[in-house]
Order: structure tokens, then sequence, then C-alpha cells
């Protein structure tokens, strides 16, 4: 039962299993049969993988005990007096590696670290959710211990079998762990006697239980890191074309640098939420009274970061591109196409509350967009469509932030329309980030995506080209 379970979730959230009849597929099953093979291989059309790690296929993990670094930094909420995660989709990723451990006989203990504690126990960040919904998921017991360190913890782990794991606490409850301490990262390494790294939304971090543990064990990627770090390195490497980049969510500097770094490789941004309103207002339009990222000022850097002026820089990189694109996307003569391509309408409120009037104002051609005392809440029904035809019109597609205030009904139509396109399209599709995920969920099978990206800051720093400390000391020499 546990295979049929890993082999499911391995097609939902890494992938569907390779069929050597079906061309679209990148990604494997953690065990071979007449259809399917054993390691990751590939047919066309696919990425070329030009990272390399070392994996769980290197290495024989037969009863051996293992220090599963996973990605389960989940936020939890009380339901019915019971605290459950909000969402299991991280946990639900890790399922194919640990059955492949399992599968070996392996002793599996759990660590991750939980929200920001500060270096004090919090009973509302506690593994505790974590283990019982593993439990749930892969048909096992997953105990969870009162700490992640000490002569207790180690004699738990000592008394194990093959085919057991364990959740440690909350890593974070220690200070030492976000200061990288080495002594506190050696102990940590005193509970297994090889890494398997899963925690891709934590490759970015430098702690005791990320890079800290790595200095100590040897290490391999786990599945769920190394599809991760595949589909990513696709994205830059050898997407097919056209290749369609979405933007959206609130704030542009989180993502500012993936944009730069994918400008040469992508071949348009599709702008939405507030990241649209900061390049619409670089164009010079009047955006009201809509959310505006300020100015950030590093004062012990001596920096300053116009997010308007860089919008503006952006936007005249490729000017020269702009009328490639009619051609490339086969839909020119019913849009003038910009490399940059902001919403065309928008849907604008003068309120946040629930019985604020709204209404659609066009932004195309147009320089006063947004009166004074509204907002820009969502794109309107017309941009809905324009990027709906340009996703069906590309091979690669990635996605992260929605199109607007998607917690709201009423200024979700625009995810949900880019979520429906998506979907729907024959392309490569890779969502990323937590809001985006989320509101996909609404309206489509997450398993309709290529791949669903469930970190956040390390994928736009994947992204961005910037170097992950994890990913350094994964990766083979």
């Amino acid at each position: 039962m546990p295979h049929v379970i890993a082999r499911n979730l391995l097609h939902k959230f890494c992938g569907n299993l390779i069929d050597k009849r079906s061309p679209r597929t990148c990604f494997a099953s953690t065990r071979g049969d007449e259809n399917v093979d054993r390691v990751y291989s590939y047919s066309t059309p696919c990425y070329h993988f030009i990272v390399k790690l070392r994996t769980i296929r290197d290495f024989d993990f037969t009863n051996k005990t293992v220090l599963y670094r996973s990605p389960y930094d989940i936020a939890t909420e009380m339901v019915n007096g019971e605290r459950v995660l909000v969402d299991d989709s991280r946990i639900e990723a890790t399922i194919p590696t640990l059955t492949y451990l399992l599968e070996q006989n392996a002793k599996i203990v759990i660590i991750t670290y939980v929200g920001r504690p500060d270096g004090v126990v919090n009973e509302n960040l506690t593994t505790a959710p974590h283990a019982k919904r593993l439990s749930e998921l892969i048909l096992r017991p997953v105990p969870k211990l009162d700490d992640c360190v000490g002569t207790e913890v180690r004699g738990y782990i000592s008394k194990m079998k093959p085919g057991e794991l364990v959740m440690l606490e909350n890593t974070r409850f220690h200070p030492e762990d976000k200061k990288d301490d080495d002594a506190f990262a050696k102990e940590l390494a005193e509970n297994g006697e090889v890494v398997v790294f899963d925690g891709f939304p934590q490759a970015h971090r430098i702690h005791a239980s990320t890079t800290g543990i790595l200095r100590h064990l040897p290490s391999y990627a786990g599945l769920y890191f190394e599809s991760e770090v595949r589909t990513l390195n696709g994205l830059i490497e050898s997407p097919e074309h056209p290749f369609t980049v979405i933007i959206g969510g609130a704030k542009i500097s989180d993502k500012v640098e993936a944009v730069q770094n994918l400008m040469d490789k992508a071949d348009m941004f599709l702008v939405g939420g507030g990241v649209a309103n900061v390049f619409m207002k670089a164009e010079g339009k009047n955006m009201g009274d809509s959310f505006m990222e300020d100015v950030y000022v590093d004062e012990k850097r001596g920096e300053k970061k116009d997010w308007v002026e860089l919008a503006r820089t952006i936007q005249t990189m490729r000017e020269n591109k702009n009328r490639e694109l009619e051609r490339l996307y086969g839909i020119g003569a019913d849009y003038s196409l910009h490399t940059v391509q902001h919403p065309i309408d928008l849907r604008i409120s003068n309120s946040l509350s629930a019985n604020s009037e709204v209404k659609v104002v066009r932004s195309y051609r147009v320089n006063d967009v947004v009166p004074e005392g509204w907002m820009a809440l969502d794109i309107g029904p017309e941009t809905e469509e324009m990027f709906a035809r340009l996703i069906y019109h590309s091979k690669t597609v990635f996605w992260n932030g929605p199109m607007g205030k998607f917690e709201d009904e009423r200024f979700a139509s625009g995810s949900y329309a880019i979520a429906k396109a998506m979907a729907q399209s024959d392309a490569t599709t890779v969502i990323g980030g937590g809001d985006t995920i989320a509101v996909a969920k609404q309206v489509v099978d997450i398993s309709s995506f290529t791949h669903a990206s469930l970190a956040g800051g390390a994928t736009l720093g994947f992204l961005a080209g910037k170097e992950l400390p994890v990913l350094e000391m994964l990766t083979l020499d």
C-alpha cells in the first residue's frame, strides 16, 4: 500500500511517472515496472539537467539511520480544538523519498524547523501536527519526541528498528539553529549516520539544521529536492519557446532579480497584482490609491532602490524585441504586444470593505487609469482573455504571484483565469509560491501542472541566479 501511495504522490507533485508512451514527462518512479523506468530518464521534450546532485540513488541506505531534513516548515491552525496543518502539500511531496528509504530498511529520523519561535519553546509551533499528518499519509506510526538533541533523543533513536520513523521537535526552539552554531549542528548530526536532504524551501538558509548538518555527515538530495532543482534549472537552461513568465503578487522587491535573470531567456512577462501597478506607474500612468511598494533604503549599505525606476529600466531593456512577439505568439493582429505586458484593463474599488463599489477600467493607451480614492485590485476580463491566449500559444509557462487580492472572491477572477488556462495548456507549466498554489487549488487540480514548486524564497533565489548554500553543498564536484 505505501508503494501505491508513493507512486500516486510522485505523480502528483514531482511530475507524471515516466511512461514510455508519454513524451511530456520528466520524472520517475521509486521502483520499476514494464512501463516505468526506475531512475530518472527522459523523452522529448524535457529539461536539460546541468546541476549535478548527489542523490539518494548514489548510496545504499540498508539498515542505516537517516537524518532526514524535511521541508516541513508548514503553518498550522486550530480546527475544532485541534491544531492541524494549513496545507499538507510539502508532506505529500516527501512520501516518495521516505518510501524509497523505507524499502531499504532505513531508520528515519526527521528534523525540521517550523515558523519563528525565536529560540524558545512555543506550543503553537510544535511538530506534533506534522508527525500526525505524515503518519496518516504514509500509513505508519510517526511518534514525535519532545526535543531534537540530547541523550534521551539519541537513546530513543538507538532503539529504533529498521523501517521505523520518528519526528524530532522544532529545531528553532534552540536559538543556536538560526546562528548556524557548529556545536549544535554536530549535536543534530549525532542523530544519524547520513543526511537525506529534501528541504528545498530551506535551501537558501544558513542554519545548523540546513548547512550545519551537511558539514558533519555524508549527504544526498531526496527525490523532492531533486525534482525542484531539475525543473527550475530547466527554466533557466533550456526552456522551450515561446517561454512566458507570469509575475504577480503584492511586492516586486522579492521578484525583480528573478525577472532580471530571466530577461534574456523568457519571451514575455505578463504582470499583474501590485507588480503591475509598479510597471504601469513607470509608464506614467496614474494609479490612484493602488498599492505601490515603497522605495527601499538600506542605510548600512548606502543603497536606495526605487522600484518604479527599476521597472522603467526593465521595460526599456528589450523594447527592440517587442515587434518579434507578434510573430512568435501568433496573435499580433489582435493585440500590441510588449516584452513586459501589463494589464489592458483592471478591476478597481474605492474600498477594501465587503460592500465597496467595484468597476472595470481600461488601462491600455490611457494615462488616468485609476481615479484618486480608488485602487486596482485585479486584472480585468479583457486582460484575462489576452493572458489566456498568450498562455495557449506558449510552450513553457512559469507563474509566481496572484493577479489580484484573491482572498476577496470579487478580485480572484484574474488568478482563476490564469490557473485554468495553464491547466488546459499543452505547455510545460510550472507554478511557484504558496499564494499562487493556494489560489490555483481553488479552481483546478494541482496535478494538471507539470510542476508545482513548493518553495518560496528558494525558488525565486534559484531563478535569480543566486547561490543556494545547501544546493552548493549537495552538488557533485
